[in-house]
C-alpha cells in the first residue's frame, strides 16, 4: 500500500499534500473522499490504517499493553485499499475487513493504539512514503501537525457532539448494526476526550488550519469550501 507513483508537478500546476483532521463522525471521510476524486489525486484514509492493526490485534488475541507483539504486527502489516463500485474496500493480510474495521469496538481500540508510540512509529514511515509525491489528501486525527507539518494546505472538520453522533448512528444501522444512539454519542465523547487529552499527538487543530464548524453545512457546501481554499492554493504555489 504504500506504494507512490507520480510526478510533483502536472501541467505547471504543483500536486500538494492536503491535510484533513477533526474528530470521530465530522465528515472527514466522505468530503476527503470527494475532494480527492475532483482534484484527481488520491486519497487515504489514515484512520483505517490504525483500525487495520486494531483489527489483526483482536483477531490475534494479542495484550496490546505488550510492546513486541505489537511491533510484530506492525511490522508485518499488510493493507491493501481498492476501490470497489465507487467505494473503498479495505484489506489485511489479504482478508477483507471493510466492515469490521467501521464497528464501534473497533474505534474504539484504534483510538487507544493509536496513543500507543510504538504504534504510530510503525505506520509513520509508510504515511511519509505515500505522501512524498504530492497529490494526496490525508484524512486523520494528527496529519496537519505531526505527519504533515509542512502540507501546503490544512483543515481541521468538526461539529458538535449529537449531530456527528447522529451521523454515525445513521450510518452503522444502514449497515444493519444494533447500536443505539445514546451509546454511539457515549463513545463518541470518551474518543473525543482520549484522542484531545493524550500526550502522544494530541487532536488539535493545526496553526495554521482553515477550521470548518460542518454541523449546520450540507456536504456540498463543505466540499466547495474546501475546494476553493486548495485551489486558490494551487495557483499560489504554481506561479
Amino acid at each position: 500500500m504504500d506504494t507512490v507513483s507520480g510526478e510533483n508537478m502536472i501541467g505547471g500546476k504543483k500536486r500538494l499534500i492536503v491535510t484533513i483532521d477533526g474528530p470521530s463522525g465530522a465528515g472527514k471521510s466522505t468530503v476527503s473522499m470527494i475532494a480527492a476524486d475532483r482534484l484527481g489525486y488520491r486519497y487515504i484514509n489514515t484512520g483505517a490504517l490504525y483500525r487495520a492493526v486494531a483489527v489483526e490485534a483482536l483477531k490475534q488475541g494479542i495484550d496490546t499493553n505488550n510492546e513486541a507483539e505489537l511491533r510484530e504486527i506492525c511490522s508485518s502489516l499488510q493493507i491493501s485499499i481498492y476501490k470497489r463500485n465507487g467505494l473503498l474496500v479495505y484489506f489485511v493480510n489479504e482478508r477483507e475487513v471493510t466492515g469490521e474495521i467501521r464497528e464501534p469496538k473497533i474505534s474504539l481500540l484504534a483510538s487507544g493504539l493509536s496513543a500507543k508510540e510504538i504504534v504510530r512509529k510503525g505506520l509513520f514511515g509508510i504515511q511519509r512514503r505515500l505522501g512524498r509525491n504530492g497529490g494526496v489528501v490525508f484524512e486523520g486525527r494528527d496529519m496537519g501537525t505531526v505527519v504533515f507539518p509542512e502540507a501546503e494546505i490544512k483543515f481541521y472538520l468538526n461539529a458538535k457532539p449529537e449531530e456527528r453522533a447522529k451521523r454515525r448512528y445513521r450510518e452503522l444501522t444502514e449497515n444493519n448494526y444494533d447500536v443505539t444512539y445514546e451509546q454511539i454519542l457515549r463513545e463518541l465523547i470518551k474518543r473525543d476526550a482520549d484522542d484531545s487529552s493524550r500526550k502522544l499527538s494530541p487532536l488539535r487543530p493545526a496553526r495554521e488550519a482553515v477550521i470548518i464548524d460542518s454541523t449546520q453545512m450540507e456536504l456540498e457546501e463543505v466540499v466547495m469550501l474546501m475546494l476553493d481554499s486548495i485551489q486558490k492554493k494551487i495557483d499560489f504555489v504554481s506561479c
